[in-house]
């Protein structure tokens, strides 16, 4: 059989199969849709869709080929029920062919009970683009039946900027080649870079194909990647994955490295200390060796701070006409200052931030002991490094706040518990989660799950105990608190109980006596969704138990299928965590709660 007669089978015969890759929303670290990748039969010359496509563009039945792509993906994503978007591949050569048919893709949805704001209309650059005023003309015709559409291999093809440009699409997606090793070649980094600013300026969303390894979605991840898609998270398969399994690097990445010192141990500086019996001679030879040397810290014989020899003051005393003799050979303990700040190596930095705000007369190059948990020694600190260091993190901040609530992102949640991890000090980690939030955003519309996202980010931050407990936004619906006080099973429980007063007035007053929603699903049968409740999974961590943010991720997983289980606001604590819990936390009650 050759190549004519496999297509004339193919098309008659409808033997195409649709394999479905995964779109992956790194803020979300969720599924955001799937890519349709059309095969032909295993057994036929034209599996490849390469060659298929190359035959029937050869053979002038590429338009008739395009629309069988579109229906077999169309009736497959349907009858999978997969969830979020479809991105459909189209060769932007079919729209400008006479047998174009328009309204075909619009009429196969319908058949499915899809609706056209699910579909992207992704536009291949395979063959050179002649006519732009059609291929305009085509892409307002997609977008009046409600498609997005989608620029396929940005930087592969024949006139990908002007394309860009001509059609301004929804989504660009980055061929694989500025991809693969963007981690090892920085003109390639640069080449994402501009591609990502270029499509902010243009409302647009980029799509980075090809990411196949946990370096490159790193480096594309730490330049804002939005959306990825490669088999670092899942191949095309023809029952795909729902959920991203592999672990994202927003959860694996070590940040600390990278997101500067949270607390004051990490701004010490290894200045060489003076026992306090050395005279003072010796430091001041010290000074007079050394311009750049501020103080110097003086020590017991068991490595406790006593004080600071400061510059001035030690240069001072010997710098008048009697002060060599008279100071010389004094312990230089007897010249210095012991009221020098000491600072505890663990204290974070925005409560020595506040301590030193409340102090009066300190300058901006004024030096600071930090100590141990044994009050030994550990190196000096520096005022201006303590602002430095808070501006860095309040930048920090602002770039992985959720956009919605402000609130702390997955990089400064997973920076957070590893800093508690590394004090070796006990704590718990609580999920909070929604339950039928999509039936709610589905029925009254984004800006209202909006609104109670926000209701829900409000009752949260009123739950916290200043200075021990932190929250962060996950994305969507989901949320995580770090708690250190102890009376944290009471503090959740009130959470509970407000949210379930709280919910029921984000809907209708039907909804609100009905107790949820009553509607029809895609097969027209009757269906009911109970008002939005809470799902809060809890995990105590003892000392020593993790070793980093994504062990306790893993374990939260499991914890949270267990509370989505129980019907209505529910709090669900893993209890195998107690036989090495630290006694500083009071186990709760043995009733779940189901408030």
């Amino acid at each position: 059989m050759n190549t004519v007669e496999a297509l004339e089978l193919i098309l008659e015969q409808e033997r195409l199969y649709a394999l479905f890759q995964p779109i992956v929303g790194c803020r979300r670290q969720a599924v955001y849709g799937y890519e349709a990748l059309i095969r032909g039969p295993s057994d036929s010359l034209l599996h490849s869709p390469l060659k298929l496509f190359d035959a029937a563009a050869r053979n002038g039945r590429l338009v008739e080929l395009d629309l069988l792509c579109r229906k077999v993906a169309i009736a497959r994503f349907g009858e999978l029920a997969l969830p979020g978007r479809l991105f459909l591949n189209v060769t932007p050569q079919t729209v400008m062919e006479a047998d174009f048919r328009s309204g075909e893709t619009s009429r196969f949805l319908a058949e499915h009970g899809l609706s056209g704001n699910r579909v992207v209309i992704e536009l291949t650059e395979q063959f050179p683009i002649h006519d732009y005023d059609v291929m305009r003309a085509a892409v307002q015709h997609y977008r009046a039946m409600g498609f997005s559409i989608a620029m396929d291999d940005l930087g592969a093809g024949y006139s990908g900027l002007r394309q860009w440009s001509e059609l301004r699409p929804d989504y660009v997606k980055i061929d694989r080649h500025f991809v693969q090793g963007v981690d090892q070649d920085s003109g390639k980094r640069d080449f994402v870079r501009s591609i990502m600013e270029m499509a902010r300026s243009l409302g647009c969303q980029v799509v980075a194909e090809g990411i196949e390894t946990l370096e490159e979605y790193r480096t594309l991840w730490s330049s804002g990647l939005e959306l990825g898609q490669g088999y670092y998270f899942a191949r095309p398969a023809a029952q795909p994955a729902r959920k991203v399994s592999t672990v994202l690097p927003a959860q694996r990445q070590e940040q600390r490295a990278k997101v500067g010192p949270a607390n004051v141990g990490e701004l010490a500086r290894p200045v060489p200390p003076v026992n306090g019996r050395a005279p003072a001679e010796q430091v001041a030879h010290l000074f007079e060796n050394d311009p750049s040397l501020r103080s110097v810290p003086v020590l017991d014989g068991e490595q406790r701070a006593l004080g600071l020899a400061r510059r001035a003051d030690v240069l001072n005393l010997f710098a008048s006409r009697y002060g060599r003799a008279l100071y010389s050979r004094r312990p230089i303990v007897d010249l210095i200052q012991t009221e020098a700040l000491r600072i505890p190596q663990g204290l974070a930095l925005e409560a020595l931030s506040q301590r030193i705000t409340d102090m009066q007369g300190l300058a901006g190059d004024e030096d600071f002991i930090i100590i141990d948990r044994d009050d030994r020694y550990l190196g000096l600190g520096t005022i201006i490094d303590l602002l430095r260091a808070i501006t860095e993190q309040q930048l920090r901040s602002a770039r992985y706040a959720n956009p919605l609530t402000g609130l702390p992102g997955n990089v400064p949640i997973n920076t957070h518990i590893q800093q508690l991890l590394d004090q070796q000090r006990p704590f718990i980690v609580a999920y909070c989660d929604m339950d039928n939030f999509k039936a709610f955003n589905d029925r009254y519309g984004y800006a209202q799950g909006d609104d109670l996202i926000l209701a829900l980010s409000r009752l949260l931050q009123e739950s916290l105990q200043p200075g021990l407990d932190f929250l962060g936004h996950i994305g969507g619906d989901d949320f995580m608190l770090v708690m250190k006080s102890a009376d944290w099973h009471n503090r959740l429980r009130e959470v509970l109980r407000r949210f379930e007063t709280l919910a029921p007035w984000h809907y209708s007053e039907t909804d609100r006596q009905a107790q949820g929603i009553r509607c029809r699903d895609r097969q027209d049968r009757p269906c009911f969704h109970p008002i939005v409740s809470l799902s809060v999974a809890v995990a105590p961590v003892p000392a020593g138990r993790f070793a980093n943010p994504y062990d306790i991720a893993s374990v939260m997983g499991e914890l949270k299928a267990q509370a989505k289980a129980r019907p209505g606001n529910s709090l669900f604590v893993d209890r195998r965590a107690y036989e090495e819990q630290d006694a500083a936390y009071p186990r709760p009650p043995r009733q779940r709660q189901a408030c």
